[in-house]
């Protein structure tokens, strides 16, 4: 055994700290979990409780059904909890199921919550509000759905920043989603700034703690690495933006993978040092497999790389404390 150990090229894993799991993705699983222990199965899920699909396919062997909207839930099983997305959803959603007097559980992470209230407050205020966001993403769609239509802005790039005209004259605001590049957004705010001085921001960054402390550990693992893989789902915004963030910092292999079956092992060949973090909505598990799949490969040594700790947790919706409770008691 020492022999092959020995025969195997040698590999270093910079393993990224604070990966994987945040506090809103860690809250939104639990909500599924815990309501279908305590109301049994089936319980429906709107759109992917998170963007992972070992997690979401997780949760439908233990009951969960996932349907992109409430229509799709047959009428026999109305009656059963519906939970909506660590995302968010446009305000027309709860209305849509209370209209059809059904019970729901809301999963949207704090953080966003944070947002559409920020939203709602410069609406009162009379503001023409700028989202900063990707288009088609279900978290810009629950934030603008907060409002009536037409009243939030959306600006992608520096360009939309620079070609943005004002609806009024009215006093600007911004707003953001919360799993973007650090670094694009900041270009995008200087243009705004840059453009309209008296623009209001928020009181406190949008962009979310574990977004910012993520890109921060891949901003320093690297520019060491020969290669990097991001361990996420490719329509994870988080996810996508850490390949990004490794690609600028000079890695010349920058891989989102979702599992280990989806590395194409001709791009790591010869190299000697592999970053690997996780997005927000990947489980650890996953990172494990992904080391695992380079230890048949090469003799690996393993080194944590921690940027920041992590210490927040979300309360759980009312509904589900009990439970959750009855669970902390059995466990201690």
């Amino acid at each position: 055994m020492n022999d092959t150990a020995e025969q195997k090229p040698k590999l270093t894993v910079l393993l990224c700290a604070p990966r994987g799991f945040c506090a809103g993705v860690d809250r939104a699983i639990q909500i599924v979990e815990l309501a279908l222990e305590k109301y049994g199965r089936p319980v429906y899920v709107r759109h992917e409780i998170v963007h992972n699909k070992f997690v979401v396919d997780g949760l439908r062997a233990k009951g969960a059904v996932f349907v992109e909207e409430l229509d799709e839930i047959p009428p026999e099983d109305r009656e059963r909890p519906v939970i909506f997305s660590a995302h968010g959803v446009p305000k027309s959603v709860p209305a849509d199921a209370q209209s059809r007097n059904m019970f729901y559980l809301d999963a949207t992470c704090p953080l966003v919550s944070k947002v559409h209230k920020e939203a709602e407050i410069h609406h009162r205020r009379d503001r023409e509000i700028l989202l900063i966001g990707h288009a088609g993403h279900p978290e810009v769609i629950g934030t603008m759905g907060q409002l009536p239509e037409g009243s939030v802005s959306l600006i992608e790039t520096e360009q939309d920043a620079l070609n943005f005209q004002p609806k009024s004259g009215r006093q600007l605001a911004f707003i953001t989603q919360t799993t973007l590049s650090v670094d694009d957004t900041a270009g995008i705010v200087n243009v705004l700034r840059e453009r309209f001085p008296d623009i209001v921001a928020p009181h406190k960054e949008d962009i979310c703690y574990a977004t910012t402390n993520r890109q921060e550990a891949v901003k320093a693992v690297a520019p060491e690495a020969d290669a990097m893989i991001v361990v996420g789902a490719p329509n994870s915004s988080n996810s996508q933006r850490l390949r990004e963030v490794a690609e600028r910092e000079g890695c010349r292999v920058s891989d989102l993978v979702q599992r280990a079956s989806d590395i194409d092992w001709t791009k790591f060949d010869g190299i000697k040092t592999l970053g690997l973090t996780a997005g927000a909505s990947a489980p650890e598990t996953l990172v494990e497999e992904i080391i695992a799949a380079f230890a048949e490969r090469f003799h690996v040594t393993v080194e944590s790389v921690r940027t920041a700790e992590e210490t927040i947790a979300f309360n759980l919706p009312r509904e589900l404390r009990d439970k959750s409770a009855q669970q902390r008691s059995a466990a201690g």
